[in-house]
């Protein structure tokens, strides 16, 4: 897309804004025969047929989305499945929280990783889903049929939310299946997806965070890289091949299809295609939402989670405990907080600004070159800048509550999950059961809250970032409660949080439950955390109603505007913004030159892990088994043809969150690599695609073999793969 803006002087050139390498580009496999030649000049050796196909087994079938119970759609990453007992691979980080969730001082899988020498070994995970795609349908015609210009906004939503209901059900009638219908660009396009969606999902393997977060933060969005980011998972199945939930009687799955391993290596410009689930992207964003994006969600999540994880980071380099219980959260927190300050940084240095605005330009004088286009177009903008520019102030109270209050201590929030109770206990009439039920609900949900939960470090977040909150938002808009604060701790909000954990029932898991175990109405009405955290979700409330106001205008306006530029672009092979829904990249392993006089080759070694080693700094720590098997030189067979072992390499192609953990395939459909990162100086990539910066970072298929065979001696994982030699 930047080459569309800056080729942009006058509507001829309008009609380049596809011309962009074909690199860039999250496409829809049914829809492959659009990007069959090309993908096939770039080395592809494969048909469309063997990556998408409903009626036999195809690459597709390998493909797995992560997700949880209750928002399985919502595919957080992505795996794939690598033999014929359902072992699929994703990445470290995304597997970090099953492993965390593991762990105690006891049996530290996070610092000395896990490995199941034998199934009965493998280790559940409830809450976690496995989607595999079943097929997928263009059902555009069948929900815009429903639509017309006169529709308000609310009526066009309850006309699309009927049929798509309609044809989800329809979808799943007499089947396992699971469908979801998905708006593409900005509501001018919709798709079916249906897809068969597993609940008992084991842990396999993972190294240790040493090698499976190697350089941490620090290399976090860098290259060169040399981060061993895997970790190893089993889907498992009714004894009838059919989604169940955990039980000792499933069985491994027998996938449709597995993808083999290629152990022949990668060169330089050979083709390699990635298939993942993608989560966002906002390449149609205009110049008034990427002020936004920059000024006030990126720029409010960088300072607030600075703090956030410096308070975290002290306490956990202080107590083994304490590291494994915050570690998944400061793991989650970090990885957007870098992504926020490098996208800032590539926006402002690539002029992503500018080129909204040629693009801009160029639409309006398209808009507005005939009288009827102009009265159904020429206001898209217009109604677009209005709705950002009127949401300005509550869009950044917004950001600043859900960052540093909603995500910021949790005990208040966590609080709040005894409304239920509160209810009951208020009632004239009080029905004992349901309030045995509650209490029995909420003592489980206490378990796993105060599993991963430390007081003092609570404390000191409650302490940090209510102060910056109170320092960068006005008091009217401000939580009720922050008068509170200010009347009676006279802002002093180190005092505020002693007093509150040294009061609340919910500081600590034995005054909980004490709680539970004889709950009455005025301890919990009374409960200042409690009081806290209702006053939080309450101004939450407020606020999500103040940003609704201008949400329909800002909805119309954006379908407008993307459907103006699917017009001028009709003959032009277009791709929607990635929705979590399954998606095919292409292009060639590639390095790039960063800058005047530097060139990044395409791969490393494990020659760079020991040049990085820095045993006083935890991120940069490497594993005495590893250094041993470095010093002997054993690479086994996984070592290139000059005798060095791999470990990442870089491929042009286009990915984003969600694809973490995707398989790197290459021209015969063989696994190459995982993909797990992108490179800082295109951190614009999701809103504008750079095609001469845009690198994906993958780990080395022969790095993660080499690991589970040489440093692991998992051979019971070995033997169940497809190895390619």
């Amino acid at each position: 897309m930047r080459k569309f803006a800056s080729l942009i002087l006058g509507l001829s050139l309008l009609l380049s804004f596809s011309n962009a390498k074909a690199d860039e580009g999250m496409w829809l496999l049914s829809l492959l025969n659009k990007n069959a030649a090309e993908m096939q000049a770039k080395g592809l050796k494969l048909s469309t047929d063997d990556i998408y196909n409903i009626n036999q087994s195809s690459l597709k079938d390998a493909i797995v989305g992560l997700g949880r119970e209750g928002r399985p759609f919502r595919h957080f990453c992505t795996g794939e499945i690598i033999s014929d007992q359902g072992l699929f691979l994703t990445n470290h980080h995304c597997g970090f929280n099953a492993i965390q969730s593991h762990s105690s001082t006891e049996h530290d899988y996070l610092s000395d990783g896990f490995w199941a020498y034998d199934k009965k070994e493998e280790l559940t995970n409830p809450g976690i889903t496995a989607s595999i795609l079943v097929r997928m349908q263009d059902v555009s015609k069948e929900v815009l049929s429903k639509l017309n210009d006169e529709m308000t906004e609310e009526e066009r939503y309850k006309a699309i939310e009927k049929i798509a209901v309609e044809l989800e059900k329809k979808a799943e009638e007499g089947t396992d299946y699971k469908a979801k219908v998905k708006s593409l660009f900005e509501g001018n396009q919709y798709f079916l997806f249906v897809y068969v969606i597993y609940k008992d999902v084991r842990l396999v393997g993972a190294p240790p965070q040493s090698m499976g977060k190697f350089g941490g933060d620090t290399d976090n969005w860098m290259w060169p890289r040399h981060t061993a980011d895997f970790s190893m998972f089993r889907i498992y199945t009714g004894p009838d091949g059919k989604p169940a939930s955990y039980s000792d009687e499933n069985i491994p799955l027998k996938p449709n299809h597995h993808l083999p391993i290629s152990a022949k290596g990668v060169e330089e410009k050979d083709f390699a295609m990635i298939m993942g689930f993608p989560g966002t992207t906002n390449r149609y964003l205009t110049s008034f939402g990427l002020e936004e994006t920059m000024k006030i969600t990126n720029q409010n999540r960088y300072d607030i989670r600075t703090l956030k994880l410096d308070i975290m980071g002290k306490d956990m380099l202080k107590d083994a405990k304490v590291r494994i219980q915050y570690a998944s959260k400061h793991a989650g927190s970090a990885n957007y907080w870098k992504y926020s300050s490098e996208q800032n940084k590539a926006l402002a240095k690539l002029n992503t600004m500018g080129h909204k605005q040629e693009i801009e330009k160029g639409y309006l004088d398209w808009a507005n070159k005939k009288s009827k286009r102009a009265r159904k177009y020429g206001k898209a903008l217009d109604m677009i800048s209005q709705a950002y520019s009127e949401r300005k102030d509550v869009m950044n109270s917004s950001s600043y509550l859900k960052e540093a209050l909603l995500s910021g201590a949790e005990m208040p929030v966590f609080a709040i999950k005894t409304s239920g109770l509160k209810s009951l206990l208020a009632a004239e009439t009080q029905d004992t059961t349901a309030i045995k039920k509650s209490i029995s609900n909420l003592r489980k949900s206490a378990k796993g809250f105060y599993k991963n939960y430390n007081t003092p470090t609570d404390q000191k977040l409650m302490a940090g970032m209510y102060k910056m909150y109170a320092e960068n938002i006005v008091a009217e808009q401000q939580p009720e409660i922050f008068k509170t604060f200010a009347e009676d701790y006279n802002n002093d909000y180190n005092k505020l949080a002693a007093d509150v954990y040294a009061k609340s029932i919910f500081a600590t898991s034995e005054s909980y439950n004490k709680f539970l175990d004889a709950p009455e109405l005025e301890t919990l009405e009374n409960d200042i955390a409690f009081k806290i955290g209702n006053s939080i979700i309450k101004k939450y409330k407020e606020i999500r109603s103040e940003l609704s106001k201008g949400a329909d205008q800002l909805k119309k306006g954006k379908r407008l505007f993307v459907d103006g530029l699917m017009r001028i672009n009709k003959r032009k092979n277009l791709a929607p913004d990635a929705n979590s829904s399954i998606r095919l990249t292409y292009g060639n392993v590639r390095g790039y030159s960063p800058k005047d006089g530097v060139y990044y080759n395409h791969f490393t070694t494990l020659k760079g892990v020991m040049e990085k080693e820095d045993p006083t700094n935890h991120e940069f720590v490497v594993p005495a088994k590893l250094k041993e098997l470095y010093k002997k030189k054993d690479f086994g067979q996984y070592a290139d043809k000059n005798g060095n072992l791999p470990v990442c390499f870089l491929t042009n192609s286009d990915i984003t969150g969600g694809n973490s953990g995707s398989p790197v395939i290459n021209g015969n459909g063989e696994l190459i690599g995982t993909a797990f990162d992108g490179n800082s100086e295109a951190m614009s990539g999701d809103i504008d695609f750079e095609e001469n910066l845009q690198r994906c970072i993958n780990l080395d298929i022969r790095y993660t073999l080499f690991i589970i065979d040489k440093f692991a001696g998992a051979q019971n994982l070995i033997d169940e793969m497809t190895i390619v030699k």
